[in-house]
């Protein structure tokens, strides 16, 4: 973190204290669990017992908090000896505090396994040893941590309570189940309130909420939780994407294939997934034999089978394979949210088997179609290096490590791309190339990713014959350019706010009819089969009502093109379409033919341009 950086989070975490210090003065029997900064804020996990704090409370709570900021307490340090902290905890009746210094305690010099980051970031370092741990105190109030914190109360910037939730203590649906009360903060007052109104914007853009006002996707409890549906609407959306990716991987060479969606479990105990994810699979059971299958959480190992069905030689390198496939993983329901994390996801992934002097070509080939993809659809892109750290959690040699690592780098820096350097963030087998698009309102979001891969074909015995006759082992080379097609329409919706540009909407041209006579349905239908004949979609509105009332269903379902036809358009054989306001070029649009209209509406679908050409 910068020296920036941690100050914010100083800040946000005395804000944390200060939060439970009104708390106290209001509830003064409140228990507290953890209270660490998070990002652009801070929360603190408290139990009132039969009690509950509601929103209506933020107002009372928020009032205490600027009494505490006013007096301007000091944050005192005070260190005890861990027996001393516990008999404390147990006079000021915090069994939340007295169990996680028992932990400590238990643990010696090493911290208990099962203390969570929340955890260990309030009450001790990582390293530390625990004879002694720290309180911090700030007017009458105290609490077990370790700090950092601001000097004093008064120096904490600008602050709003904003969400009240349920959170299980230590994330243990067994424990009991605590309140956490968030607060949001930030240097200053106009920081806040441009975090405020982009949170206002956000909720506005959720894909949840546009999803159903737009009639793309649904769930259902017979189904399943994390399962969605697509609608016809939604398909159309997905499979648009879908075609997009696939044809920027097929121009560089890459194949289809298709896979089954289970496997074996033998598979994945091969491919290393089995130990490192075998809780997050889905199991399948035979009737027939007693094999035990899964539901593939991902394609990869699959993949390797078809590179391995025959002998392969280093002129047929590199060989490329796509496919865009769902895959099932077993997240926890709490963790659900939407489209943006479920246990049915659609992958448009690709694998690349080549030879070590081929790697940099091909990291390039893959880097231009996530860069295609994305100036298409009107995102900018930045990329984190995901880099391994010094866990034990990766398999190959930390060697090898160093050598994909150090060629992932090159590539980035050869195709000139803004990049930053992540330890920790690596796949388990091999480091990768994060992809991250900034949306609409400024959120930054992980898309497509390159991954290499030195340790799967190992794993698989992968081999070649190379020019001198020998037998050598290929790189794989991981690819999505999309990522999940579920995750990506979730941050696509929110970026678009479901404006979606011509090549993507699900519906492309709207005709509304001014009235129910004859020749004006005729005109409209002759109009709309012109536009399917141009595989335009496009759909009719004869409806006998009020065209006013048309127009604004149209733009609740924020149709690019809207056609009104009356007498008017069927006399000239000319519209006047109206143009989604995103797309509009001009203030006033002009009349132009039916046919020239068509064709235009055609030409940008074909091209994928976010623009009107009209």
């Amino acid at each position: 973190m910068s020296e920036q950086e941690n100050n914010l989070a100083a800040m946000r975490h005395s804000l944390a204290h200060i939060l439970a210090t009104a708390v106290q003065r209001k509830w003064p029997e409140a228990k507290f669990g953890v209270g660490p900064a998070i990002d652009n804020g801070f929360y603190y996990d408290i139990d009132l017992g039969n009690q509950t704090i509601s929103e209506e409370d933020f107002e009372g709570i928020e009032a205490e908090m600027k009494k505490v900021i006013e007096s301007d307490q000091a944050f005192e340090r005070i260190e005890k000896p861990i027996d001393d902290a516990i008999a404390w905890t147990k006079e000021n009746d915090q069994p939340y505090k007295e169990e996680l210094l028992n932990d400590l305690k238990r643990a010696g010099t090493t911290l208990a396994k099962d203390l969570n980051q929340e955890e260990l970031g309030t009450i001790a370092d990582s390293d530390a040893k625990v004879d002694t741990v720290s309180f911090y105190k700030n007017g009458d109030f105290i609490d077990l941590c370790k700090g950092p914190h601001v000097e004093s109360t008064g120096k904490v910037g600008s602050f709003k309570l904003n969400k009240i939730a349920g959170a299980y203590w230590r994330g243990n649906n067994k424990n009991p189940q605590m309140q956490r009360l968030y607060g949001v903060a930030f240097n200053s007052a106009e920081e806040l309130s441009e975090y405020l109104l982009r949170q206002e914007e956000a909720l506005k853009r959720d894909h949840r909420k546009l999803g159903q006002e737009l009639d793309l996707f649904v769930f259902s409890d017979m189904v399943g939780s994390g399962l969605p549906m697509f609608t016809p609407r939604g398909t159309i959306l997905r499979e648009e994407l879908a075609k997009f990716s696939n044809s920027l991987r097929e121009r560089r060479g890459f194949q289809k294939v298709w896979i089954p969606h289970m496997t074996k479990q033998q598979l994945y105990e091969v491919s290393g997934h089995w130990a490192k994810f075998g809780d997050e699979l889905f199991l399948v059971k035979s009737q027939e034999t007693s094999d035990q299958f899964v539901l593939k959480p991902m394609n990869c190992p699959h993949h390797t089978r078809i590179y391995a069905s025959q002998p392969r030689s280093y002129k047929e390198l590199p060989i490329r394979y796509l496919e865009t496939t769902t895959i099932y993983r077993d997240e926890k329901t709490g963790e659900l949210n939407g489209l943006s994390r479920v246990r049915s996801a659609t992958q448009d992934d690709s694998h690349a088997f080549c030879r070590e002097d081929q790697i940099e070509t091909e990291i390039n080939n893959l880097m231009s179609a996530a860069d295609e993809l994305y100036q298409t659809v009107g995102m900018s892109l930045r990329v984190r290096l995901s880099y391994r750290d010094d866990s034990d959690a990766y398999l190959g040699s930390k060697e090898l490590w160093e050598s994909a690592q150090k060629q992932l780098k090159n590539a980035v820096i050869s195709n000139k791309l803004d990049y930053f350097e992540q330890a920790g963030e690596a796949a388990f087998y091999g480091p990768k190339i994060d992809f991250m698009v900034t949306d609409a309102i400024g959120r930054e979001h992980q898309v497509a990713t390159v991954q290499l891969d030195f340790v799967m074909p190992e794993r698989f015995n992968l081999e070649y014959i190379a020019e001198d006759g020998s037998k050598q082992r290929p790189v794989m080379i991981h690819c999505a350019l999309l990522g999940s097609i579920e995750r990506f329409m979730s941050v696509y919706i929110e970026h678009t706010a479901g404006r979606f540009p011509v090549w993507l909407a699900p519906e492309q041209i709207r005709i509304l009819t001014v009235n129910q006579e004859k020749e004006t349905l005729d005109f409209a239908a002759k109009l709309e089969a012109e536009a399917r004949d141009l595989n335009l979609r496009v759909t009719t509105d004869n409806a006998n009502e009020s065209i006013g009332k048309k127009i604004r269903a149209a733009e609740v379902y924020k149709v690019p093109y809207v056609l009104v036809i009356g007498s008017k358009e069927i006399g000239s054989n000319q519209v006047t379409p109206r143009i989604r306001k995103d797309m509009a070029v001009l203030d006033v649009p002009l009349s132009v033919g039916v046919e020239e209209f068509l064709k235009t509406v055609a030409n940008e679908a074909k091209s994928r341009v976010l623009k009107s050409s009209l």
